[in-house]
């Protein structure tokens, strides 16, 4: 009865209305103090107007769950309600952690698994003091990698093909040793790229248009390319106008930072050598291969390198070649050579190849093309005629992870006919992005079928359009240029994002449990391979985005979450995003550790909503570079 009475007493209606009002103006001061702090007001930078634009969700104040506020204290509502187990989260550490330093200057360009002074301590022998040799744990730097000072964004794409800052890669070395060439020259305080090449003097454009007077570039039949000794990559920076995707790479210290102006550029590109392992790439991947005076040895170590192209092309794919020795008889003179050394190079090339059961398809010029066969069925009754090589038994062809080389062809799937292309045939591009892949398609891949396929291609399409919702940048034509996708799976997420003036590098952790690297390049998109708890064959500052699917729960008990997010700073550039999506207790772990790396974060829901235990984390790495004046050397 006394409850009753309540009802009708003016005094406890007075006071229901003053408890309303006193949650509401908390709520309110709540969320105008949430936009203050992370929008500018109190002095922050540009980073923090990026986290307050483009994150905070709108605000909804719950009377009877007054701590369920979305957006600014998103933190607080997920440690309360799903009971992240505090030593995951981070509790055990002291109130003020202590935030990660800056390295010194002279890491600027600190490349962990490709480092010189590390590298001399392997064998000179077929390059392969230049091969991934990463650091042991103990060797790991705790640290955050700075810009070099000056350092700027980069220029929007296509601009940003022709021009780069001078502050951001200040290495003149090219500029001299390659100024013939026109391969790059500097402009005040800004690097120009000509589009030239040792083999190309009227520009990329021009030479591709020669090679697509040979072969076809057009018609969505070639689609993915690989280019080997690349140089400033100027070749595949082309191509992308021709819709022709290339996977460009070179060594770490054959001229200074060359791959690091491909990716300066805006083009695909990473630190990579022919040696004495496999290249990071599935088999069947790549519908051109392409070495323009590459400086190769193909000819040498019994062909292996040749093999290893053919191990990474698709049945009728087509191989490339410019430079020595081809057209020797007009260029002899001016490489240097004798007319002896070089035809004799020619032929042994021509010998390897016919080995391989590839045909020449075309010479003209300065430019020969070969193409592998569609299946070998032809080639196998060969090897009973001529032994060697034989068909590599030993290995998985996708496997390329630290993998040796070996003297031996790379078996293609069986056919039933002479006509019928090994694995399935492709479709022509764009077709072949949405189409079910071959090794789909065949059951190739255990557990994974077309339906699955199907839907991840609907989900991703699903997701990146929440993504530019959460980040409205990631929508604006031009922010972002270079993506990397730290888990790809089947390559939805850079699938969804093929309208966009972007790439995206994906990766295929080796640690995944099935490896689709190979319906990544069928699907026309390319990637890599890469173990997470080492670093990346990139330079630091090479991407504008990150995106990490699932990675720190498929590495939970594999390395440590902390050396992960220092390799994702390193390779990220000042005002980069990254998106982060796992479970909600790794994902409140994650934060509290990027929060001592000056970086921008902020949790958000799900698409799905607040009731999904996966959440997604948003970061925007803070601009700083190191001090001005500081020496690289």
């Amino acid at each position: 009865m006394a409850g009753a009475g309540r009802l009708h007493n003016p005094y406890w209606k007075r006071r229901n209305l003053l408890q309303l009002g006193f949650v509401a103006v908390l709520c309110s001061a709540s969320y105008f103090l949430g936009i203050w702090q992370h929008g500018g007001g109190g002095g922050g930078g540009s980073s923090n107007s990026i986290i307050a634009s483009t994150v905070l969700a709108p605000v909804s104040c719950d009377r009877e769950n007054p701590a369920s506020i979305p957006g600014g204290t998103v933190t607080l509502d997920f440690t309360i309600h799903h009971g992240a187990d505090q030593s995951e989260a981070g509790a055990d550490q002291p109130a003020a952690a202590r935030e990660f330093p800056a390295c010194d200057v002279k890491y600027a360009e600190y490349t962990p698994c490709e480092d010189r002074d590390r590298s001399l301590r392997f064998d000179r022998d077929r390059l392969i003091y230049r091969e991934r040799h990463c650091p042991e744990k103990g060797e790991l730097l705790k640290c955050l990698i700075p810009a070099p000072p000056g350092y700027k964004n980069p220029f929007p794409w296509p601009a940003s093909r022709e021009t780069a800052w001078f502050a951001n890669v200040p290495h003149k070395e090219l500029t001299v040793e390659k100024a013939v060439q026109n391969w790059i020259r500097v402009d005040g305080d800004k690097f120009r790229f000509p589009g030239g090449g040792t083999m190309f003097p009227n520009g990329a454009d021009a030479y591709i248009d020669d090679i697509d007077q040979l072969i076809s570039l057009s018609d969505g039949s070639i689609r993915t390319a690989v280019d080997t000794g690349c140089g400033v990559a100027s070749w595949g920076a082309y191509l992308l106008s021709r819709d022709v995707l290339a996977m460009s790479f070179a060594p770490r210290d054959s001229h200074e930072a060359q791959v690091q102006f491909a990716l300066e550029r805006g083009v695909p590109a990473m630190i990579g050598v022919l040696a004495s392992i496999r290249l990071p790439y599935p088999s069947r991947a790549f519908d051109m291969a392409h070495c323009s005076r590459c400086l190769i040895p193909w000819q040498l170590y019994d062909g292996q390198y040749l093999m290893e192209i053919d191990r990474i092309l698709r049945p009728g794919g087509f191989w490339v070649l410019s430079g020595p020795p081809i057209n020797w008889k007009k260029h002899w003179k001016g490489w240097n050579r004798t007319r002896e050394d070089l035809s004799e190079e020619q032929s042994a090339i021509e010998a390897v190849a016919k080995s391989l059961c590839w045909t020449k398809y075309k010479e003209v010029g300065d430019i020969a093309i070969w193409q592998k066969p569609i299946n070998h069925m032809n080639c196998k009754s060969t090897r009973k005629i001529m032994n060697s090589p034989g068909f590599c038994r030993s290995q998985n062809p996708d496997t390329a992870w630290y993998t040796k080389m070996e003297t031996c062809i790379t078996p293609l799937p069986e056919v039933g006919g002479a006509e019928e292309t090994a694995g399935g045939e492709l479709k022509k591009w764009p077709e072949r992005l949405t189409a079910v892949p071959p090794r789909i398609a065949s059951g190739s891949l255990a557990g994974i079928t077309p339906e699955m396929f199907l839907r991840d291609t609907e989900l991703w399409k699903k997701r990146v359009g929440y993504y530019k919702t959460v980040n409205n940048q990631l929508g604006q034509k031009g922010r972002y240029r270079n993506l990397l996708d730290m888990n790809a799976n089947f390559g939805g997420f850079a699938a969804a994002l093929i309208e966009d003036p972007l790439w995206v590098m994906n990766i295929v952790p080796t640690e995944a449990n099935s490896n689709t690297l190979g319906v990544i390049y069928e699907r026309g998109l390319i990637g890599t391979y890469q173990n997470w708890c080492e670093a990346m064959s990139t330079y630091p500052r090479t991407y504008d985005l990150l995106h990490a699917d699932s990675v720190f729960t498929l590495y939970k008990d594999r390395c440590e979450a902390e050396d992960i997010l220092l390799e994702m700073d390193r390779i990220l550039r000042p005002e980069g995003m990254v998106i982060i999506r796992d479970d909600v207790d790794l994902v409140v772990k994650i934060k509290s550790i990027a929060d001592r790396m000056r970086w921008d974060s902020r949790i958000v829901d799900h698409e799905d909503g607040p009731l999904e235990r996966e959440k997604i984390l948003v970061v925007v790495k803070t601009y700083w570079t190191a001090p001005a004046g500081s020496s690289q050397e």
